[in-house]
């Protein structure tokens, strides 16, 4: 029997990766619209992978106009359960530098967008547990291959999530740092939330472009230094997704693959087929 592929999530900076075998590009229709792009399928350290570019190829979307319904839902419907995500952030922290990654355990939601965070709701009511919101297990491996390519790695922080597209004002980015969070970006909840209710493990390495606007000491965050912090960190972050994936187990066993469990309040008998038939990669276990 194949393992379960291992999906990795690629952000600004990191449009594809090289090193796949017997690499091909997929479409996935699914029903909240297309995904982001066309996924790119293959084998990457002994394991079958599924690539997805978060923004598009070429970058054409913006943070508010991604679909992580569609996203999630395809990598699911193609077996996917654990995603490696990568992703651009700017620090709220001084020990947070440029080019550093922060393995963060904890969000904090600063967008308006709940509704498309989430496959719940056109008649099936179900409340999964998040107060631990990223995988442990999965994020621990990450960890470990950081510290092995002798990454500049911190174990741990809490990723703001705002909506951008615009940077943070100065007032808001001295709010987030006194608050005591560590990182902000404009992407990962959304992926998050959506991992958990597909039963997907899900874990992030935050790469560090830039200090937002709170730093006076530092320049104010601009594209062009974003950009080149991007460009710099791309190839770190391909020896890392390629370090971890040898490590990921074959089955798919931990408590986040069984998060719908007692997750759904709404009787067998009153989901309604429409919806069932929507989120059969999903709810197939439970039908």
């Amino acid at each position: 029997m194949a393992h379960p592929p291992i999906g990795i999530i690629g952000g600004s900076g990191l449009y594809q990766i090289d090193g796949l075998e017997n690499p091909r590009w997929v479409k996935v229709r699914t029903p909240f619209g297309d995904p982001s792009d066309a996924l790119l399928r293959g084998t990457l350290g002994g394991r079958e992978v599924v690539f997805l570019p978060r923004h598009g190829r070429g970058h054409r979307l913006l943070p508010s106009e991604l679909p992580h319904r569609a996203n999630l839902w395809a990598l699911r419907s193609l077996g996917v359960r654990w995603v490696l995500s990568v992703s651009a952030v700017g620090s709220l922290q001084k020990k947070y530098r440029p080019r550093d990654f922060v393995f963060i355990d904890q969000f904090v939601d600063r967008t308006k967008q709940s509704l498309a965070h989430t496959f719940c709701g056109r008649g099936i009511v179900a409340h999964v547990a998040f107060a631990h919101p990223v995988a442990e297990e999965l994020r621990q491996l990450m960890v470990a291959a950081a510290r092995r390519l002798k990454l500049r790695a911190h174990d741990g922080g809490t990723y703001v999530c705002m909506e951008g597209p615009a940077f943070s004002t100065r007032a808001e980015s001295m709010a987030n740092r006194a608050a005591g969070f560590d990182v902000i970006g404009m992407t990962n909840l959304g992926e998050a939330k959506c991992a958990r209710e597909a039963e997907v493990a899900y874990a992030t390495a935050a790469m560090v472009t830039d200090y937002d606007c709170w730093n006076e000491d530092h320049d104010h965050v601009t594209v062009e230094m974003v950009v080149g912090n991007l460009m710099a960190n791309a190839e770190s972050a391909r020896r890392l997704v390629t370090a971890v994936i040898p490590t990921i187990p074959t089955v798919a066993d931990w408590p986040c693959h069984r998060a719908l469990k007692d997750a759904i309040l709404t009787p067998r008998e009153h989901w309604p087929a429409k919806t069932l038939r929507e989120l059969k990669p999903i709810l197939g276990p439970y039908r």
